[in-house]
């Protein structure tokens, strides 16, 4: 069991909980935090640009990044959406272990 955090950003709330129930009801998360809107600042096709996201939070198996990506990038309306993977090192083991038996019966596992 490897345990993994995915972060993205979406446009809006109805996207990010579009991703979010996708993600749970192919049982590829044990849980999506939506967060509170963020401002964001960066550099695209050469021009500062400026957009309020919502940050997702997703809490899954590195043995399931590969459909969560996909999962991502389908109902994602950016050309290149943000999507970073973040190895969990630690936790509170009963909180892991409840992450692999929410995400064991992944899509296609």
């Amino acid at each position: 069991m490897e345990p993994l955090l995915v972060i993205t950003n979406l446009p809006g709330q109805d996207s990010a909980r579009r991703v979010a129930e996708a993600l749970i009801a192919g049982r590829l998360a044990a849980c999506v935090n939506l967060l509170a809107p963020c401002a964001s600042v960066y550099r695209w096709q050469g021009k500062i640009e400026t957009a309020e996201e919502i940050p997702l939070l997703i809490k899954t198996l590195a043995s399931h990044y590969g459909k969560v990506e996909a999962i991502i990038r389908q109902h994602h309306p950016y050309e290149l959406p943000e999507i970073i993977a973040v190895p969990i090192s630690a936790g509170l083991p009963e909180y892991l272990a409840w992450v692999a038996a929410e995400t064991e019966q992944g899509i296609d596992s």
